[in-house]
């Protein structure tokens, strides 16, 4: 049986399944109710039911006093509807309402796709990291630095943190990550931050542009999209030099087999020998947009990677495809002084 859940003050609804608790039916329905630990014992996701009854149990008592349960508040991600129900609640809209957090997590795997280390990194029992599809995180490092790194999975799959790092000859901390990082060590970051995350607010089809590790991101938004049910139709521009450089190509064509009315796949290699046998499209990825579309004005673009790439891309699209000014969105990946960006 499914109950509706409705949220005050929003006005928003959505379906609980059986099984599914109030916080995990609206994460995997785009509804940004807010949350920290995800078992109980944080109390950041905390609320009153207003109307109807839900169940909860498994949580903490610091979390959840039993004056607090008296009062009619209870913990989202503990919580079972017996129903419908109504609820309150602030949902989280925009970046800005997202707890920023410095946390320690443990290095879970370590997975090297041709020059790309994929890191998944494991927090704490007590803590989950609520973010947008797309922000990043800084990796705080002993010597004070930092480095700035997109989050590669979706809100929903939030079980680890995924972090796509090309090795940067020369980088301080990309060789360290290729030639030194063992599992199980323990790191230091702060995050969720920056302003590149899906727009939900919007029914335009999206056009995603990437070069390099700008992937990363760009991944998370489609997993989340997919994930959430968007009827927005994708179209996903991969550039990079070589084709091995296509890092994850395997997974943007399952997405293409898995969803062809909702998500198209084109990559774009800019370096070509003739013994490649690349008998796909060649030249700069923003340029296999133009080609493609003689109008852009009725699009969002979500553009991540190398800024010459985003700064070509935002300049044409606007200038000559119509693309208005509020519908680009942008991450751009600069290169620190030692030559370790993301």
């Amino acid at each position: 049986m499914v109950s509706q859940v409705k949220v005050q003050p929003s006005g928003h609804a959505f379906g609980v399944e059986a099984g599914e608790t109030i916080l995990e039916a609206a994460l995997r329905q785009g509804i940004g109710l807010p949350y920290g630990c995800r078992n109980g014992a944080c109390g950041a996701c905390r609320g009153k039911v207003v109307s109807g009854e839900v169940e909860a149990n498994g949580y903490s008592e610091q979390a959840l006093s039993e004056q607090d349960r008296v009062q009619g508040y209870t913990l989202f991600c503990c919580a079972h509807p017996k129903g419908d129900v109504t609820i309150e609640a602030n949902e989280l809209t925009s970046a800005g309402q997202i707890q920023i957090k410095t946390l320690p997590c443990r290095v879970e795997t370590i997975e090297k796709i041709h020059d790309v280390a994929v890191l998944r990194l494991k927090l704490p029992v007590s803590e989950r990291l609520q973010f947008l599809a797309g922000q990043y995180i800084d990796i705080l490092m002993k010597d004070g630095n930092k480095r700035s790194f997109s989050i590669a999975n979706a809100p929903h799959d939030d079980a680890f943190i995924e972090l796509h790092i090309r090795h940067q000859p020369g980088g301080s901390f990309s060789e360290y990550v290729f030639n030194q990082m063992k599992e199980r060590e323990i790191m230091r970051f702060k995050g969720p931050m920056g302003s590149f995350f899906m727009r939900e607010d919007s029914d335009k089809p999206i056009l995603l542009l990437a070069s390099g590790t700008g992937f990363a991101p760009i991944k998370g938004i489609v997993e989340h999209a997919l994930f959430a049910g968007s009827k927005r139709p994708m179209v996903l521009y991969w550039g990079a030099r070589t084709q091995p450089d296509l890092y994850l190509s395997a997974l943007a064509e399952r997405w293409q087999a898995e969803h062809p009315d909702l998500f198209r796949y084109v990559p774009v290699l800019s370096e070509v020998g003739g013994s490649d046998g690349w008998q796909g499209r060649t030249g700069f990825v923003h340029q296999a947009v133009l080609d493609d579309f003689a109008d852009l004005s009725g699009y969002q673009v979500y553009a991540c990677g190398a800024p010459v790439m985003v700064e070509a891309a935002h300049r044409s699209f606007t200038a000559e495809r119509g693309l208005p000014e509020n519908e680009f969105f942008s991450d751009a990946f600069f290169l620190a002084k030692d030559m370790q960006g993301r």
